[in-house]
C-alpha cells in the first residue's frame, strides 16, 4: 500500500519507530502532520558572501573552505566548546561550536561550506558563533524547522522530501469559490513549495493558502461550539438588587468591576447558559467579580463551584473570600488534593446536600466522585491553565450550568478571538485606586552582583524575593546556547555563592506535584526567602511579603509573559521592583526589553508583544486542550482572521454539519476535539 497523507510518518522510508518518537514530540504522527509542520523561517543561500565582505552584526551565509577544525575542549560538566577556522584566500573567519560534537564530526577540512550565522568580531577578524552549515554548492532559500531534540532542520527537510515524492496530487479540501474568492493557490501547491521554495514571493502565495486553512479551521469550529450552546436553554436566575453585596465590601469597586458584574448577571438571568470570559490585568479585581456572581447564585438558591490552576491559588481564594461571603451567610468549603480523605468524603456529602453554597478547590472537583445538589455557576480561574477539556467536565456536572471564565493575561482582541472564541468578553481596565506601581529596571549581566546586592538589602529587611530562569537543566532547548540559566545548577550556585547563609527554595516545572506544592507553601509561609525558579510562578503564587524580582535571560521571554512574572510582586503596601537581566545585542530585543520598564499596563504590553513578536506560544506554554496555531501570525494575519470568519459562517448556514465538504469536516472534527477534549 502507497504512502498517503493518513499514513504514519514511521512507513516514509529513512523514518522508523525511533524517529518517529521524537515527532510525535512535536505533535506529528501522520504525513500530513509532517507537512503541515511548516518552516519558521528560512535561510536566504541565494548569495553567499566572502568573509571580507561580511558586516558586523548581522545575519548572514558565508562561502568558505573548512581549514583546521581545532581540538575540542572541556569547559565544564555537560559543556564544550571547539573553534574552526573557515577560510577564502583571502579573510579567515573563527567557527566556534558549544557542545558540537556530532556536527562537527561530519565535516572534512579541505570542503566548501556555507556558513549562516550572525558575524562578530572587528573590522580585522571575523567570527561566527554555532553557525548552520551546507555544502559549498547549496542555493535557495533554506527552512528552519521548529525542533525537538534528536531532530534537525535538514532531517525534517529530507524526510519532507520523501513524503512529497511518495504522494500524487494532495486533495483539496476547499471548494473553487473559496480559493477564488480569497485568491488562494491549491492545497498541492501550497504543501509542496512552503517546504522548498525558490523566492519569497512562493513562500507568501504557499504561505497565504496554509494560514486560510488553519484559521478556516479554527473558525468553524469555534462557531459551531457557540451555536451548540446558544440552541441550549436553562432556568434563568430571577434579578436581585446587588446593593447589599457591595454594602458588606470594605472598599468600592471600581467602574469597570461593576460594569463587568452587570455583564455577568445579565446572562445568568437569560435563559442561555453563560459562557463568560472577565479579562483583566493582574490586581485588577477580578476575583471580586467572581465573588458578586458566586453570591447571586446563591441568592437564587443555586451552588457555585471555583476551580483554580493550583492548591496554593485555591486556599488564597478561599482565605480571602471566606470573611466576605460567610458574613453575608453563604457557607464555602475548599475541596483539594491536600485534603485528608475524612476531610475529602465530608465535604462532597455535604455538596451533594446543598450544605456548601460554593466550593473551592483545583483539578479534584471535577472528578467523578465529585457531585452537587443544584450546580448553578463554574468559575476557572486561569483559564489558560486548564484548558477548555476540563471546563467543559466542571461544567457537565449539572445540566445547563453558567460559566465564567477569568485570566489575569491580558490578550489582544485579534488573539482572544481564537483563544475564547466561544465566550463572551468582559474586560476590567482599570485598576483599584492604590495598587502598587511596580518599578522596572533593564539592566546587563555586568551589573549581575549590584543586583544580587540589592536583593540582599530587601532580604536583611524581612521581605522576600524571586529570582526567575528561561530553563529547568543545562542546553535543554538542544540550540547550544551558552550563558542561559537553568534553575537546578543556578541554585546550587546561588547557595554556595552570593546567597550563601540566606534561605533559598528551588522551583521548577519537572518536580512533582508534591515537591512543587511544598516548594510554593514555603514561600508562602515565608520559610524560604528567595525562590530560585522557572515560569511556574507565572500564576499562583501570591506573597505581599515578595518584593523584588530578578528575570535572567529576560530576551528569552516574551514581554506578556514578562509581564505576567512582574505581577509576582507587588502585591502588598510596600514598593516593589522588577529587574529584566538580557545581554541580547540586538536593537529589537534591547528596544523591547526598554519598553517592559516605560509601561506596567498589561494590555499595552500584550498588543506591543503580538505586534513585535507575533503570538508564537503567546503564554510561553503551550496551552492546555487548546490547539497551538502552527503558521497563522495574528500580529499579521488579522484581516484573513476576518475573512475566514465570514467564510465560517457562510458555510455554516448553508451546511451546518460540512456533508457536503467530508475532509473539511474530519479536520473540523479534529480542531473541535483538540479545542473540547472530544466531549
Amino acid at each position: 500500500m502507497g504512502i498517503t497523507l493518513k499514513s504514519e510518518v514511521r512507513f516514509l522510508r529513512g523514518v522508523g519507530e525511533q524517529r518517529m518518537k521524537k515527532y510525535q514530540k512535536l505533535g506529528i504522527s501522520t504525513v500530513e502532520d509532517l507537512l503541515r509542520h511548516v518552516p519558521r523561517e528560512y535561510i536566504d543561500l541565494r548569495n553567499p558572501l566572502p568573509i571580507g565582505r561580511t558586516t558586523l552584526g548581522e545575519r548572514q551565509a558565508v562561502r568558505g573552505i573548512l581549514g583546521n577544525k581545532g581540538m575540542e575542549h572541556r569547559l565544564r560538566q555537560g559543556l564544550t566548546i571547539q573553534k574552526l577556522l573557515g577560510v577564502d584566500g583571502e579573510d579567515t573567519i573563527t567557527l566556534t561550536f558549544f557542545n558540537g560534537k556530532y556536527t562537527v564530526a561530519g565535516l572534512q577540512e579541505g570542503q566548501e561550506y556555507l556558513f549562516y550565522g550572525r558575524v562578530e568580531g572587528s573590522l580585522t577578524r571575523r567570527e561566527m558563533n554555532a553557525p548552520a552549515i551546507y555544502p559549498g554548492d547549496t542555493r535557495g532559500l533554506a527552512p528552519v524547522y521548529p525542533l525537538t531534540a534528536g531532530l534537525t532542520s535538514r532531517g525534517i527537510a529530507k524526510d519532507t522530501a520523501t513524503a512529497l515524492a511518495a504522494l500524487k496530487e494532495i486533495p483539496d479540501p476547499l471548494p473553487d469559490w473559496i480559493r477564488k474568492e480569497n485568491h488562494l493557490c491549491t492545497l498541492d501547491y501550497a504543501l509542496r513549495i512552503i517546504h522548498s521554495p525558490r523566492s519569497p514571493e512562493e513562500v507568501t502565495i504557499a504561505r497565504s493558502r496554509l494560514v486560510f486553512d488553519e484559521l478556516l479551521t479554527l473558525s468553524i469550529s469555534f462557531s459551531q461550539m457557540k451555536r451548540g450552546r446558544l440552541r441550549e436553554r436553562i432556568q434563568p436566575m430571577a434579578p436581585v438588587e446587588l446593593t447589599p453585596f457591595y454594602a458588606a465590601l470594605s472598599f468600592p469597586l471600581t467602574g469597570a468591576q461593576k460594569r463587568a458584574i452587570g455583564e455577568a448577571v445579565e446572562d445568568l438571568c437569560s435563559d442561555a447558559p453563560m459562557n463568560r470570559l472577565v479579562q483583566g490585568d493582574v490586581g485588577s479585581g477580578k476575583t471580586m467579580v467572581a465573588a458578586a456572581c458566586c453570591w447571586f447564585a446563591w441568592k437564587n438558591g443555586r451552588q457555585s463551584a471555583l476551580m483554580a490552576p493550583t492548591e496554593i491559588l485555591a486556599e488564597q481564594h478561599c482565605k480571602s473570600l471566606t470573611p466576605l461571603l460567610e458574613g453575608l451567610g453563604m457557607r464555602l468549603g475548599l475541596l483539594t488534593g491536600s485534603c485528608t480523605a475524612k476531610e475529602k468524603r465530608e465535604r462532597k456529602a455535604a455538596l451533594k446536600k446543598g450544605e456548601i453554597d460554593l466550593i473551592i478547590g483545583t483539578h479534584a472537583l471535577i472528578t467523578g466522585d465529585t457531585v452537587f445538589r443544584d450546580l448553578g455557576l463554574v468559575v476557572t480561574d486561569e483559564q489558560h491553565r486548564f484548558g477548555v477539556a476540563q471546563r467543559m467536565t466542571l461544567s457537565g456536572k449539572s445540566q445547563g450550568t453558567n460559566v465564567l471564565v477569568m485570566s489575569a493575561t491580558p490578550i489582544p482582541r485579534t488573539l482572544g478571538l481564537i483563544i475564547y472564541g466561544d465566550l463572551e468578553l468582559s474586560v476590567i481596565d482599570e485598576l483599584p485606586p492604590g495598587r502598587q506601581k511596580i518599578a522596572t529596571y533593564y539592566i546587563g549581566g555586568d551589573k549581575r552582583q549590584r543586583a544580587f546586592g540589592y536583593i540582599k538589602k530587601h532580604l536583611d529587611q524581612g521581605y522576600q524575593g524571586y529570582i526567575v530562569c528561561p530553563l529547568v537543566e543545562e542546553d535543554e532547548t538542544g540550540e547550544g546556547v551558552p550563558g542561559l540559566k537553568a534553575a537546578a545548577a543556578y541554585f546550587e550556585e546561588l547557595k554556595r555563592g552570593p546567597f550563601a547563609g540566606y534561605r533559598l527554595g528551588l522551583l521548577h516545572g519537572k518536580m512533582k506535584g508534591k515537591e512543587k506544592e511544598a516548594a510554593m507553601a514555603a514561600f508562602a509561609a515565608g520559610e524560604t526567602q528567595l525562590l530560585i525558579s522557572t515560569t511556574v510562578i507565572e500564576v499562583g503564587v501570591d506573597v505581599p511579603n515578595a518584593v523584588i524580582i530578578l528575570i535572567e535571560n529576560a530576551d528569552r521571554f516574551g514581554l506578556s509573559q514578562l509581564h505576567q512574572l512582574r505581577g509576582r510582586v507587588g502585591r502588598g503596601t510596600a514598593p516593589s521592583c522588577c529587574i529584566l537581566l538580557s545581554d541580547a545585542k540586538g536593537d529589537a530585543a534591547r528596544e523591547r526589553l526598554r519598553y517592559m520598564t516605560a509601561t506596567g499596563d498589561g494590555f499595552k504590553v500584550a498588543e506591543y508583544d503580538l505586534r513585535t513578536r507575533g503570538p508564537g506560544d503567546f503564554f510561553g506554554m503551550r496551552q492546555h486542550g487548546l490547539p497551538q496555531l502552527q503558521i497563522a501570525d495574528l500580529a499579521a494575519d488579522g484581516q484573513v482572521l476576518y475573512r475566514a470568519q465570514q467564510v465560517s459562517e457562510r458555510l455554516l448556514e448553508e451546511d451546518p454539519g460540512l456533508e457536503a465538504m467530508p475532509e473539511l469536516a474530519e479536520k473540523v472534527a479534529k480542531m473541535t476535539g483538540l479545542v473540547a477534549g472530544g466531549m
